[in-house]
């Protein structure tokens, strides 16, 4: 299941928009409608593109737009010219897109009317300027883009050379490590506009195809910032957990059966206190790791502070209790190292309190208490079933903290 949803969460939505586009391509749909899309699709995407990274500050967006707009005009531009200029603006297209793509992937937002932003740009424009003054001045650059370093030649439908579809390539295989990494939307969405314009590049000369192709690349872009945006909005920054705004557009969709349990950290203050922000903050996020697994069909969030809540649609007391105690038992016996410079890792413990270890680590204990409800004739609603499962959280903690109370 956890394979699903991230195997659905990389391909959503930008392999979703390229298949989409892949399949009309494939099946020969565009012939009655493809003229009158690329009089406005492209300039659609453009000008929303560079709206929303401008609006909303997000220069890897407007950047990576300027980008494909400047390598579909090379393309369209040489066209007409002899072969071996467009095989160069080809190559050279895609050797460069791939790895301004990566270093877009790297950098953070700066916004882009300062001084940051304009250097980026400069050095965006002055990509093409470059590559046309060697092509003059030093032709043998179109035989280095040309060599073959590698004993299998490319298939015939792939008219590039090995150094620029390697870059094609290895670029892709960095952005999905990326992606692994952190999870960042605007990183998938690299991912696919990747994949959309190398399938663009293998089209040269197709003319309003090629071009068509491009501009998808550009509106995966422009969705991944959507979600991103989404993404802020309902989604804990620290814990990654759907955020409170979350749980209140869920609790709008629950059926008529449903337990919710409320979860706190026990002590956490003091730990805070004692270890200082940066190592709670480190806690949370262990405490939340464990928390989103939870079994029995749960959904996780972040209800404000150490505090979690969990839902289980269409689930009563007695389903849900073995899953939380399950969960309980979890976060108690992974322990918590806390390291002598403030850096934490969490580690399988004993629960040895204070135990220090080599290297001035020290173990420590972290618990949870939980309390949960369901909703029944007294308690008819989300918010009373929260303040209900509020005071079997009270009763846990009065009873000696690190259980599950009803």
């Amino acid at each position: 299941m956890v394979l699903v949803k991230r195997f659905f969460s990389f391909f959503m939505p930008g392999g979703f928009l390229f298949l989409v586009v892949a399949a009309f391509i494939c099946f020969d749909f565009k012939a009655r409608w493809l003229t009158d899309v690329v009089q406005v699709y492209p300039y659609l995407v453009v000008g929303v593109g560079l709206l929303l990274g401008w609006r909303f500050n997000r220069s890897r967006l407007f950047f990576a737009i300027i980008m494909l707009v400047a390598v579909d005009r090379a393309l369209w531009l040489s066209e007409t010219a002899p072969p071996d200029v467009v095989s160069f603006v080809t190559n050279a297209a895609a050797l460069l897109l791939p790895l301004n793509f990566v270093v877009l992937s790297l950098i953070h937002e700066r916004g882009i009317i300062n001084l940051r932003g304009w250097w980026r740009l400069f050095l965006i424009i002055m990509q093409p300027l470059v590559l046309v003054f060697l092509y003059k001045t030093r032709p043998e650059v179109v035989v280095w883009l040309n060599i073959e370093f590698l004993p299998l030649p490319l298939p015939d439908f792939i008219p590039l050379s090995q150094a620029s579809f390697s870059a094609v390539f290895v670029s892709s295989i960095f952005l999905v490590g990326q992606w692994i990494r952190t999870r960042d939307p605007l990183i998938n969405g690299f991912i696919w506009a990747l994949v959309s314009a190398f399938f663009a590049l293998t089209m040269t000369g197709s003319g309003m195809l090629t071009t068509f192709i491009f501009s998808t690349s550009g509106l995966i872009l422009v969705v991944s910032v959507l979600e991103s945006a989404y993404g802020m909005a309902f989604r804990d920054e620290l814990t990654g957990l759907p955020s409170r705004r979350a749980l209140n557009e869920h609790f709008l969709k629950l059926p008529g059966s449903y337990s919710i349990a409320m979860l706190d950290i026990d002590f956490f203050k003091k730990f805070n206190d004692r270890y200082g922000h940066d190592v709670g903050d480190q806690v949370l996020k262990m405490v939340a790791s464990h928390i989103a697994r939870v079994s029995g069909g749960g959904k996780s969030f972040r209800y404000g502070g150490e505090e979690f809540t969990v839902s289980f649609p269409g689930k009563g007391i007695d389903e849900v209790l073995p899953c939380l105690e399950k969960l309980r038992q979890n976060i108690e016996s992974s322990g918590f190292a806390v390291r002598g410079h403030g850096r934490a890792k969490g580690r399988k413990d004993n629960r040895a309190k204070g135990n220090m270890q080599a290297g001035g680590e020290k173990q420590v204990s972290v618990t949870i208490s939980i309390g949960v409800a369901e909703r029944n004739g007294n308690y008819n609603t989300p918010d009373h079933v929260v303040k209900a499962a509020d005071q079997a959280l009270y009763r846990a903690k009065s009873n000696g903290r690190n259980q599950v109370a009803v």
